[in-house]
């Protein structure tokens, strides 16, 4: 029995260990290799080393209330308003604490959304208690949904400042996501101002104004850029409402922030994190004494996949999860089939069930920022902070957020860090499970609702163009791959298909073999394996008896070295339209390529271009 000065050390009979303890172990493991091979980089070149110190004398950064939960948001996004209504007051009813109104083309609609009528708004609504938390999502130069719901409100009986409305309003956002506006640049950002000061004068009490970083995140952009355009845009819609008469202490109360997460759980948040250290340094710019942004967050649409769309679970279980740990007052879960059309009332339940048990069973809202002092994340903070701030800097320097679209200086800075993802994935250094590794070309077909995409209002003249941030998917390209191949199976009762001539014993070819399966058929390619064995004669002939077109080599560099130069001679006198390697050419490539080898695939090299070129042999 201890008393109450006593500790407990699970390591007590052990000396402490240091780093440099902890180095000299790694040295041995890398037997020469250079330390800086542990070390990643993020897309804005962050630094990630492999471990960290405890970070000394952190606080916590200040964000939701003490052990308060996030608000559990659910979009409700059906076009036929009643089955919209039967969708929210289900997901009420199960868990859902809010409610997010996209209306047809917004931002971030995806094909989807409530028509913008008050008969619409009033059926979507019927039955739905107002004092649930509800956020909207428009199109900016249809603005005609908040006249609608405020009026609604009023006609319910209820009183404006006792709803927990926030209205949205991101006419910068919506024109950076269309690349155009029809405000000119000197009006963008306060061209909803008038709107906001009558919905105040109401009683309503906001936030209306939604500095969105979707936009940048949704079109491949880093970190930093999402954090960046957040700021530029909150320090916009914060200079308008002052210019409007509007003073700071009010008008920073009625602006909330948008944030994408994704996958990649310590950037994210830690990104969640930044944001509030970095307006807090707006805030203390501004004269004010800081206090929390409201945070709304939302699983990242473009790490959504078509294919193997329950791994899609998976993604938004974790992004999830670093949202809510990053502080996050309100969250959104994209539902897993979201990339594949209207969520079904399945889908919409499981992007519920994510929260509610990360919330109800995990208790990950009972500690306030519990990434407090862990070194790394910590680190990750400040240095996102210092990066984020330098481009919020660079916008500034450019005449603000909207000159700096106009210029394209936010889109050529998104474009370079797409162009670098695009290559990672296509050289398969950045996993989509499902989709580029691990693909299953039987997957069976997922439901979603019966319903065509909405037809988004259509937009007035415009005044101002510019470049767009357009939305992605990351897997868009080899999914591509994967519907060429699902037109071949329909028009010909078959995919392509790539034979396996597997070198050697089982020990040899297994492992590459495992691996070229999964590299064509990431394709949409069907591989078909061979038996294995070292006479080039008979693998010949398994190669014509499968009927493919184009042939694989699998075994170990050991067996290469005797067997690859005959067996891929005997397979160019079979027929083999191309012939693969699984691995590199090594010494013995030029030998290999005269031998009939055309093409070498292995970890690392570009399989999208690979795969794409293996098509035009099929064909």
């Amino acid at each position: 029995m201890t008393t109450d000065t006593e500790q407990l050390r699970l390591a007590a009979d052990f000396a402490p260990a240091s780093e440099a303890d902890w180095r000299k172990l790694v040295d041995g493991v890398l037997k020469g290799a250079a330390f800086e091979k542990l070390v990643g980089r993020t897309y804005d070149g962050l630094k990630i080393q492999p471990i960290y110190p405890r970070a000394k004398d952190a606080a916590p950064v200040a964000g939701r209330a003490p052990a308060a939960a996030w608000q559990i948001m659910q979009r409700v996004d059906h076009p036929d308003a009643a089955k919209a209504n039967a969708q929210a007051l289900l997901d009420l009813e199960n868990g859902a604490t809010g409610l997010t109104l996209v209306f047809a083309g917004a931002n971030a609609a995806h094909g989807f959304g409530l028509p913008a009528t008050a008969d619409a708004l009033a059926r979507a609504l019927d039955g739905v208690h107002l004092d649930a938390a509800i956020a909207i999502e428009l199109q900016a130069s249809n603005a005609t949904a908040t006249a609608l719901l405020a009026d609604y409100v009023k006609q319910r009986g209820v009183k404006p400042g006792a709803c927990d409305i926030r209205f949205g309003l991101d006419p910068i956002g919506d024109a950076a996501s269309r690349g155009a506006s029809s405000h000119d640049q000197s009006k963008l950002a306060g061209s909803a101002v008038d709107l906001v000061k009558q919905l105040q004068n109401e009683g309503f009490k906001g936030p209306f104004f939604a500095a969105d970083g979707r936009v940048v995140h949704d079109a491949g952009g880093s970190e930093a850029q999402e954090l960046a355009f957040v700021l530029a845009s909150a320090v916009a819609y914060l200079r308008a409402l002052e210019a409007s008469g509007v003073a700071l202490e009010t008008a920073r109360d009625l602006i909330s922030a948008r944030l994408a997460a994704d996958t990649d759980q310590f950037l994210t948040l830690a990104k969640f994190r930044s944001l509030r250290r970095l307006w807090a340094r707006i805030e203390q710019a501004c004269g004010l004494t800081p206090k929390p942004l409201f945070i709304s967050g939302e699983t990242a649409w473009r790490m959504l996949t078509r294919r193997d769309p329950y791994v899609n679970m998976l993604r938004a279980t974790i992004a999830t999860f670093a949202a809510g740990l990053g502080g996050a007052n309100a969250v959104t879960v994209l539902p897993h089939t979201a990339a594949l059309g209207l969520p079904d009332t399945f889908a919409r339940r499981v992007a519920r069930n994510t929260q509610l048990v990360l919330l109800e069973e995990s208790n990950l809202a009972r500690v306030a920022d519990p990434a407090a002092g862990a070194g790394g994340i910590e680190a990750l903070t400040s240095e996102l902070c210092t990066t984020a701030w330098a481009l919020f800097q660079d916008i500034e320097n450019a005449g603000g957020v909207v000159a700096a679209l106009q210029s394209g200086l936010i889109q050529s800075k998104v474009a370079a860090v797409k162009q670098a993802r695009d290559a990672n994935i296509a050289k398969r250094r950045d996993v989509l499970t499902g989709a580029s590794e691990f693909p299953n070309l039987n997957e069976a077909e997922v439901a979603v609702e019966a319903v065509a995409p909405s037809a988004p209002p259509p937009a007035p003249k415009a005044a101002l163009t510019f470049a767009p941030l357009t939305p992605i998917r990351l897997a868009d390209a080899f999914e591509k791959l994967r519907d060429r191949s699902d037109a071949l199976l329909k028009s010909k009762g078959q995919r392509p298909q790539v034979f396996l001539a597997n070198l050697g014993t089982a020990a040899d070819y297994t492992a590459r073999a495992t691996f070229a399966r999964s590299f064509f058929e990431a394709g949409g390619i069907a591989a078909i394996d061979g038996q294995g064995g070292a006479d080039p004669a008979a693998l010949a002939e398994a190669y014509r008896a499968s009927g493919a077109a184009i042939v694989c080599l699998c075994s170990s560099d050991k067996v290469y070295a005797d067997a690859a130069v005959p067996a891929a001679k005997a397979l160019q006198a079979a027929g083999a339209r191309h012939i693969y390697l699984a691995g590199r050419g090594g010494e013995q490539e030029a030998a290999l390529r005269e031998a009939g080898i055309g093409s070498f695939v292995f970890a690392g090299g570009d399989a999208l271009k690979t795969l794409e070129d293996a098509y035009t042999h099929l064909e």
